[in-house]
């Protein structure tokens, strides 16, 4: 196997999927996975971590990929009240 190939092995199909543990928060705030149109021309942007608080009010990142069960699990804890207004 060619030392281009080794580089490549663990690399994904889409660059934005790429988990890069040394970036700080606010460059995993503008880390785009995503970023053009689908087939229906519409233009798609799909961030590659989703900022969420913690229990003691820390943001953390969540990497839409690796942590989509845990992302499921924030979504599922949001409720709207009688205004319309979304409470976690």
């Amino acid at each position: 196997m060619s030392e281009h190939n080794k580089q490549d092995t663990h690399r994904s199909a889409n660059p934005g999927d790429r988990i890069d543990e040394s970036k700080s928060l606010e460059e995993k705030k503008q880390q785009v996975a995503v970023d053009s149109p689908d087939i229906t021309g519409d233009h798609i942007e799909v961030p590659t971590y989703f900022i969420v608080e913690d229990s003691e009010g820390e943001e953390k990142a969540l990497h839409h990929v690796k942590d989509a069960e845990e992302i499921s699990d924030v979504i599922r804890q949001a409720r709207v009240d009688e205004n319309g207004n979304r409470v976690w």
